[in-house]
């Protein structure tokens, strides 16, 4: 038995004539021209303009025009902003009512952080780089995996540079130095190859030894080292108390030395030149200054004694004349 289907298309509501199919399909062609003759540019951007496939122009930020119907397409490039690169580490930014807060991602990413050191020593180095894209037309064009390649100069840069110094110095004193001189050595690089970006900052997030025995060593070492520079501050101020103390007692007895000398000094030319006056009196007359030295001598030597007489030798009725001057309330 056999069943038969009518497959005529049912017929439009309306007619559609010729001319107004022309007119349709010329109002979509003016509706599309007119949606892919524009493109805006936003203010931190650069815009490659590409004519079949071929670089033409770079449009400035604004409203730009192009050739429509994709004979000239637009691909806009960030040239203002700053970018960020993590390494030995990433971080996530969920968002939520509060807005956005930095976590640590719990991954592993040990195997771009652990390096080798110039001394023969495993360190872990956590570090950021931050970059500027220069040239819009360079970095569209001149690398194919941009972000790959990168990662792959950075790391380089980074293990040289760690490779060439000892762990302490890595550690302790050299962090500076390897920041500045990776940006340098990074900009050379990417320059060589027209990447078409600038490393603006090189900055070391955490540096120490691996996990585990090593760390826990160093960590003594460390402590080994701020309690080596604390006694030796602590030195250094008994030594700046005490020694300026010494040295003003030291001051103190020169200064009283050289006052004792000078006044002995003083004294002995006094006495010199007393005794060379005595002695131009003796020379002129001998014996009166004989006897006036003499009568100082003894009253010298007797000035300080109570109830003492001098008297000649040769002279009589001495004890009658003591008695009278007793009786007198005198004393001789």
């Amino acid at each position: 038995m056999l069943f038969e289907r009518n497959v005529t298309p049912p017929k439009l509501p309306f007619t559609l004539q010729p001319k107004t199919a022309l007119l349709i399909a010329a109002v979509v062609a003016v509706i599309a021209t007119a949606l892919t003759s524009f493109f805006v540019v936003d203010q931190t951007e650069e815009a490659v303009v590409l004519r079949f496939g071929k670089f033409d122009r770079v449009g400035g930020p604004g409203l730009n025009f192009k050739l429509p119907l994709g004979i000239e397409k637009n691909y806009n490039v960030p040239t203002s902003v700053y970018q960020n690169m993590n390494f030995g580490f990433r971080t996530q930014q969920p968002g939520g009512s509060s807005g956005y807060t930095t976590v640590y991602s719990s991954q592993d990413f040990s195997a771009e952080s652990n390096m080798l050191t110039g001394d023969l020593n495993i360190v872990d180095v956590e570090w950021s780089i931050q970059f500027r894209i220069t040239d819009a037309r360079a970095w569209l064009f001149n690398i194919e995996e941009r972000e790959a390649t990168i990662r792959d100069i950075t790391r380089s840069v980074i293990n040289q540079l760690v490779g060439d110094r000892a762990i302490l110095e890595i550690l302790v004193s050299e962090r500076t130095a390897i920041e500045v001189q990776a940006q340098e050595l990074m900009n050379e690089v990417f320059k060589s190859y027209n990447f078409g970006i600038n490393i603006t900052t090189v900055k070391l997030q955490n540096v120490a030894p691996p996990k585990g025995q090593v760390q826990d060593a160093f960590e003594d070492v460390n402590v080994a080292i701020q309690d080596m520079n604390r006694l030796i501050n602590e030195g250094k101020q008994e030594y700046n108390k005490e020694i300026p103390r010494a040295q003003g007692e030291a001051q103190q007895i020169i200064q009283i030395a050289r006052g004792y000398a000078a006044e002995r000094e003083n004294r002995a030319q006094g006495d010199v030149a007393r005794f060379n006056a005595v002695l131009a009196e003796y020379q002129r007359n001998r014996a009166i200054t004989r006897s006036r030295l003499y009568y100082e001598m003894v009253e010298d030597v007797f000035k300080n004694e109570t109830g003492v007489n001098l008297i000649d030798k040769n002279l009589r009725n001495f004890i009658p004349l003591q008695n009278l001057g007793r009786g007198q309330g005198g004393t001789q």
